[in-house]
């Protein structure tokens, strides 16, 4: 029977009821799905959907259903969760575009003269013969060009004093505005992240946590609990590992320290792929911080961040993305922890770090805008080294390069700004000298001096920079042009870019050519290249000869590579601890070894969250939040396992160093808490090998400074002794063996013992000849300390006749704290790992052994193939003027200075004592001469008093004075 057009009405009703309700709640699906998506770039958005049973439908009184009525009021309901969602999506992008004006922090790249950063082509009109070359040698180029310099700087001056920022105008207005944004993008925020904007609930933690600029405030408790309703509702990776940073710390108190619910928060974190989580939680498997020690725990997670790392260079360009420069520790910019000559950072090899270089000219008075305004005035008047190395320094960004290559990257302790066509200019000048034009011509300059060598090089940087789109458009026909000119005159870079291009066939209907390819990087490798290295070891990789391509990677990775051959080596040793039926040494040595690579992976791949860098910014900034910001990023990176890290927040924290006394963060008056915080950073430093953060572990338990009251003096100095002590079987801490002679010869911590304490003394200045002078104090202060002690009926003090038996045995026969002796009589073992075994282990001990094993001797800490500019320009600089001077070196003292000084070998303790001595015998002379005189006075005195008497009974008409030709006149004559 048809139905009625009356019946078919409200079964209409009711089906566009339901497709507006379904509408509706696939819009808000949609919604959600956006932005939880932008909460975290490394979390995948979390949609729940909640299902139930639905009865079924009943009616009313009336006969209608009541799933109409549900209905309307559903349409109802989704049209208000629209309209909020709306508005607190408006919010969320009003405050986004607020905080995107605000001024941020000041940039941490250096910024010099805007003069001295452009270039200067000089056109060939008809002018330029008859005008300056204002880029010349010779007196009116120089002069004119001063002249320039001091018109700049006297305009830019004099604009800058009668503008409304100079007369103080604008400043003020310009912070209230600054102010009334901070303030409306937290109240934007908080409005947007009430509405449930989950987006807004996030950057507001951040915001609160890192405060953009000093117009917002530091408001950890406002972050915590941003986090913390993120993490719930969304399950946010990001947010989890915020929330195990603040228990893991107790940073301001938020919170209590709970290593378990950091644990827990961690966790999390790394299953949801968070890579700085995936780092701490391997950092305390490893370290066994808030759970026991699990090496094969701590190889899952660091493989997982190291996964990550590679996975984020390998999305670059050919070749790979630009590496992040290294950090800095801010101890080495004083000379190290103790100052220069006492810190280990500071002494040998380690003298010869970029850092160590860039505090001593620092130090100096050299700024990295003296010495660029020095390269620069050198390589505009055509000095082609000064021009090929500023054309590095642009390239690199950076004053210092890296050891191993332009793909090793550059030390960020001399970072610039990084100015590729600055780079290119003068690249291209010394190429021009050679190929007077660009590709694909291939016309010479028939000139047997120009510079072949440098021009080659140069080609390398271009072809560089077309090949990956470096201040260029990317273009593999003209890079590979640039190389092959560079290739012919035998660069190495030039060679490995041609393999990469015959590789991965980048030109343009061209093929991969794998033979040409191995020929160019086989040549490069030759030359020792570690990025050619590193592409000769991933070949014979994936052909499955594995033990070919170790040997290529040991080799990258003495030479300077970063990171692909310490990810490779980790694979490697990664497969070899989990193979089973292999002897438990090897597996545990192996898996050491592949922790400690990937830990090096993971730690240099920081391209999205270098917390490192952004704490260097920070710290160079004026106000004391920015230096709170700053450690608070020194400390989540430390959390992580950056030795850097904690060796930069334990010296900053440190009570004999602090620099935050009037912070709210250090109190001016020492507190324990603080000295507590400092030592477990130092503990965790000195556990990756930092040999004077262990020193310092020792100095705080001496002193007693951030350990527990509980424990009394004696197991305190005991402790003390033994970090001293494993310091100074290091052989390389001066200051450590002597605080260990110290405490033996006063029995603190350790037995009274004359002999140890002398053979302690003589081992710090065995190591260090730095040490020579409180040495030589301390051993006179033992001999007499001795003598006495032997004087008042003592037993085994030092015998003055003869030496004793610790200063003719070896330097291991002493005896050691635990009582143990130093003497190995037992029969070396074959086994190739069985001497890995020995000792605690400790982050970067399998490197050194990796380097021993394979080379069979000492490696230097720092390659030799990179120069240190800034020596170099000074040395360039007084040979020009001693060429310049009239008077030669052998004029005045310099021949003496600029002797053989170095073949005399002076006996400095048989000096000292041959002055001390004659020093002594003149004294004695004069005082015998002066008695002598005296006596000589005294008696003609005493023979010519009676006849004055005489004189005086008849009258002197002088007085007492006597008269002329008397001789005792003469006693009255003042000695001059």
């Amino acid at each position: 029977m048809p139905t009625t057009k009356k019946g078919r009405c409200p079964r209409r009703a009711t089906w566009l009821s339901f497709a507006v309700v379904a509408l509706a709640v696939v819009s808000g699906a949609a919604t959600t799905l956006d932005q939880s998506s932008v909460a975290g770039a490394d979390d995948q958005p979390q949609v729940v959907f909640h299902t139930s049973s639905n009865p079924a439908p009943t009616q009313t009184a009336t006969g209608a259903p009541t799933h109409v009525a549900s209905a309307v009021q559903g349409v109802q309901r989704s049209q208000q969760e629209l309209d909020q969602e709306a508005e607190a999506a408006r919010a969320y992008k009003q405050a986004i575009a607020t905080l995107s004006a605000l001024k941020p922090h000041p940039s941490p790249q250096h910024v010099f003269d805007a003069l001295l950063a452009t270039s200067n082509d000089n056109t060939n009109s008809i002018f330029t013969s008859f005008l300056p070359n204002f880029q010349g040698q010779g007196p009116i180029g120089s002069a004119i060009r001063i002249i320039l310099k001091l018109h700049h700087l006297a305009t830019s001056r004099i604009s800058s004093s009668f503008s409304k920022e100079g007369l103080g105008l604008g400043s003020k207005k310009r912070e209230e505005e600054g102010k009334t944004k901070a303030i409306k993008v937290m109240d934007l925020l908080e409005h947007s992240a009430d509405l449930g904007n989950m987006d807004a609930l996030y950057t507001l933690g951040v915001v609160s946590l890192f405060p953009p600029n000093h117009h917002f405030e530091l408001s950890p408790e406002i972050a915590y609990a941003s986090f913390s309703k993120h993490a719930s509702q969304t399950g946010n990776a990001t947010s989890q590992a915020y929330l195990a940073f603040f228990h893991a710390s107790g940073y301001r108190e938020v919170v209590p320290v709970d290593q378990g619910k950091a644990q827990l928060y961690y966790t999390f974190a790394a299953n949801g792929g968070n890579k700085g989580a995936q780092m701490a939680l391997g950092y305390r498997y490893w370290s066994g911080i808030g759970t026991q020690e699990s090496c094969k725990r701590a190889l899952t997670w660091y493989g997982s961040a190291a996964e990550q790392a590679m996975a984020k260079y390998l999305t670059g360009p050919p070749g790979g993305r630009t590496l992040p420069q290294t950090s800095t520790r801010l101890s080495d910019l004083v000379g190290g922890i103790y100052g220069p000559g006492a810190s280990v950072a500071s002494t040998g090899v380690s003298a010869l770090r970029p850092a160590i270089k860039a505090g001593v000219a620092r130090a100096a008075g050299e700024t990295w805008e003296d010495v660029l305004e020095y390269y620069l005035f050198n390589a505009d008047r055509g000095e082609i080294d000064f021009a090929y190395r500023l054309g590095k320094i642009f390239y690199q960004g950076s004053i210092y390069a890296s050891a191993g290559g332009i793909a090793s990257g550059a030390e960020g302790v001399g970072a610039i700004p990084r100015n590729y066509k600055l780079a290119r200019h003068y690249f291209s000048a010394i190429a021009h000298q050679v190929w007077p034009h660009d590709p694909p011509s291939t016309v010479q300059t028939k000139d047997d001096n120009r510079p072949i060598g440098y021009a080659a090089a140069s080609a390398a940087y271009l072809g560089r920079m077309y090949l990956r789109g470096e201040g260029v458009k990317a273009d593999p026909a003209m890079a590979k042009a640039w190389f092959a000119r560079g290739a012919e005159q035998g660069d190495r870079e030039c060679q490995n870019g041609l393999g990469i291009i015959y590789r991965d066939a980048l030109v343009p209907g061209s093929r991969p050519d794998m033979k040409e390819a191995l020929n160019y990087f086989d040549a490069a490798a030759n030359q020792d290249l570690a990025e050619a290295q590193v592409n000769m070891g991933k070949h014979f990789y994936n052909r499955g000869e594995i033990m070919k391509a170790i040997g290529y990677f040991e080799l990258a990775v003495r030479n300077g590579s970063p990171l692909e051959a310490y990810y490779y080596l980790a694979e490697y040793h990664s497969a070899q601890a989990t193979t089973p039926n292999l002897p438990p040494h090897i597996t545990s040595s192996s898996c050491s070894m592949a922790v400690s690579f990937y830990k090096l992976v993971a730690e240099r791949g920081v391209w999205e969250d270098d917390l490192l860098r952004d704490a260097e910014i920070a710290w160079m900034s004026s106000t004391n939040q920015d230096k709170e910001v700053a450690m608070l990023k020194w400390w989540l990176a430390a959390e992580r396992g950056f030795e850097i890290a904690q060796n930069n927040l334990g010296y900053i924290l440190d009570q004999d160093r602090s620099i935050l006394r009037l912070t709210r963060f250090s109190p001016a008056t020492a507190s324990n808490d603080t000295a507590s915080l400092a030592l477990t950073q130092w503990i965790r430093a000195a556990g990756q090998r930092n040999i004077d953060a262990l020193v310092k572990v020792g100095d705080y338990y001496y002193h007693g400074l951030g350990v527990s009251a509980e424990e009394n003096e004696t197991t305190r100095l005991e402790k003390a002794a033994r970090y001293y002590q494993s310091a100074a079987d290091t052989q390389m801490s001066a200051l450590a063996m002597w605080n260990l002679g110290w405490m033996y010869e006063n029995g603190i911590g350790v037995p009274q013992d004359f002999h140890l304490a002398k053979r302690h003394y003589d081992l710090a200045l065995e190591t260090n000849a730095e040490a020579y002078l409180p040495v030589i104090l301390s051993l006179g202060k033992l001999y007499l300390r001795s003598i006495w002690h032997t004087l008042t009926g003592g037993k085994n003090g030092l015998n003055l006749w003869y030496p004793d038996e610790t200063e003719t045995g070896h330097s291991g026969d002493t005896k050691e704290i635990d009582g143990q002796s130093g003497d190995d009589t037992g029969m070396e073992t074959k086994q190739e790992y069985a001497e890995e075994e020995d000792g605690p282990w400790y982050f970067g001990r399998a490197k050194e052994e990796f380097h021993r094993r394979r080379n069979k001797q000492s490696q230097p800490l720092v390659p030799q193939g990179e120069e240190d500019p800034i020596s170099w320009a000074r040395a360039r600089r007084d040979a020009e003027r001693e060429r310049d001077s009239d008077f030669g070196p052998e004029d005045y003292f310099d021949a003496a200075l600029q002797g053989n000084r170095e073949d005399v070998e002076f006996d400095e303790f048989g000096e000292t004592m041959v002055l001390v001595g004659l020093c002594l015998i003149i004294s004695i002379l004069i005082y015998i001469r002066t008695r002598i005189i005296e006596r000589m006075r005294r008696e003609q005195r005493d023979g010519e008093q009676p006849a004055n008497q005489n004189q005086g009974n008849q009258g002197n008409p002088n007085g007492v004075f006597p008269a002329p030709g008397d001789p005792a006149r003469a006693d009255w004559a003042i000695l001059r």
